[in-house]
């Protein structure tokens, strides 16, 4: 009989035992846990804490003059914008606050956005606008509380700097939380206030340069049809006033073409006309104008529409044109013998279902108008969702946000 080793200990994937050099790491922090031999986070750590006070003293110092000043000054003309400076002065301590906390306490933070004034709207919006700063009078906040926190801190850093040698690493790192928590809450810009930031320039962006190439349209068709058309009427029925007395039957027949210009050009004003904001849409409200869209498409489309009432017309117009611009894809790309358009109200939403049996493979990239639509269903908070497997079918749902139409 052989005597068999004894068996290792397992160990999940990934683990690697028996490590002593001291480099693991904190729970949920990202940095070294401290220890009696410490290392550069610490000495930062302790960098920070003796820091406060100097730091601390300084601002409060600018926050209670500041203060003390535009409060008195608050009485005459020159009171509010002292205020104003002072709350763009107490920005730029928070940039210094922040950077120092990114460097000597490893704290990831962002900037907040500049302050949002009017563009062009002279002193009085940029005043208001200082004034009602956030961002500033966080700030102002953190600077007040600052001063006996940085007593502290810097009090008891440096009794165990000299006295308490071997707890200073754990001292230095429960006081830091502190600060790091003070950062967060106070400097810190809001992530959902920056992305909705964020998502409403965007989205302004895309309403101005949908309305610009909207306006270049009108103005093209307009040139180039209707108007060319009524101008060359002019000329014609110009030319059969001249002959009409010496030639009466070149001059009827003329006028007859004329006639028949007028009738043309009329249709295409009704044409665009229709695509600016169809006349059934304001008279007769989505259901009637997605059925009368659902005609002209080249597959047959079955439409049910379920709204309790009429949404806001800026909603029924943005959801109109949506369909419009799907089934125009349905026509011409999808090779489909059949889709549908659903379209209801659940909660505070408006949502759009448009399927189709083609041969799907639809994206964005393709040049097939998803990626203008996506770009104007964000603008108004709304979302435009595909799902195109190659081979088909193809589902897009579109959700706009519900608004009641105001009463007349």
């Amino acid at each position: 009989m052989t005597e068999s080793s004894p068996p290792r200990a397992a160990g999940r994937p990934g683990h690697r035992g028996g490590r002593t050099d001291g480099t693991d790491r904190g729970e949920g922090t990202g940095l070294p846990s401290p220890g009696f031999a410490y290392g550069a986070q610490t000495w930062r750590e302790i960098a920070h804490l003796l820091a406060n006070l100097p730091l601390g003293l300084a601002g409060f110092t600018y926050v209670s003059v500041w203060l003390y000043a535009g409060a008195l000054l608050s009485l005459t003309v020159v009171g509010l914008p002292i205020l104003a400076l002072g709350l763009l002065g107490a920005r730029q301590f928070g940039k210094l606050e922040r950077a120092r906390a990114r460097v000597l306490l490893s704290l990831p933070v962002e900037e907040p956005s500049p302050i949002r004034g009017r563009a062009h709207g002279g002193f009085l919006p940029w005043l208001w606008a200082g004034l009602k700063d956030p961002v500033g009078w966080r700030t102002v906040l953190y600077s007040l509380i600052r001063l006996p926190w940085g007593v502290l801190t810097f009090t008891l850093t440096l009794v165990s700097l000299v006295v308490a040698w071997p707890v200073l690493g754990w001292t230095a790192r429960a006081l830091t939380h502190g600060d790091r928590a003070m950062v967060r809450g106070l400097l810190s810009p809001s992530d959902e206030l920056e992305r909705r930031i964020a998502e409403l320039e965007s989205g302004r962006g895309a309403v101005a340069d949908t309305a610009a190439a909207d306006l270049r349209r009108i103005e093209r068709d307009l040139h180039d049809g209707a108007q060319a058309r009524l101008v060359a009427l002019a000329m014609d029925l110009g030319l059969a006033r001249e002959k009409l007395p010496e030639d009466p039957e070149a001059a009827a027949k003329m006028v007859d073409e004329a006639h028949g210009e007028v009738k043309t050009a009329l249709r295409e004003l009704r044409d665009l006309a229709r695509g600016i904001h169809p006349a059934i849409l304001t008279d007769r409200g989505l259901g009637p104008a997605l059925s009368h869209l659902a005609a002209r498409c080249t597959v047959p489309v079955t439409v049910t529409t379920d709204l309790p009432h009429r949404p806001a017309p800026a909603i029924e117009g943005i959801a109109y044109f949506t369909a419009s611009e799907l089934l125009q894809n349905i026509s011409k790309h999808s090779h489909a013998h059949h889709a549908t358009l659903d379209i209801w109200q659940t909660g505070d939403r408006l949502m759009l279902h448009v399927t189709d049996d083609g041969t799907g493979g639809a994206h964005p990239d393709n040049g097939t108008g998803l990626t203008g639509l996506t770009e104007r269903l964000h603008a108004v908070d709304g979302l435009l969702a595909l799902d195109s497997p190659p081979g088909g079918p193809t589902s897009v749902t579109a959700e706009l946000p519900w608004r009641d139409r105001p009463a007349d």
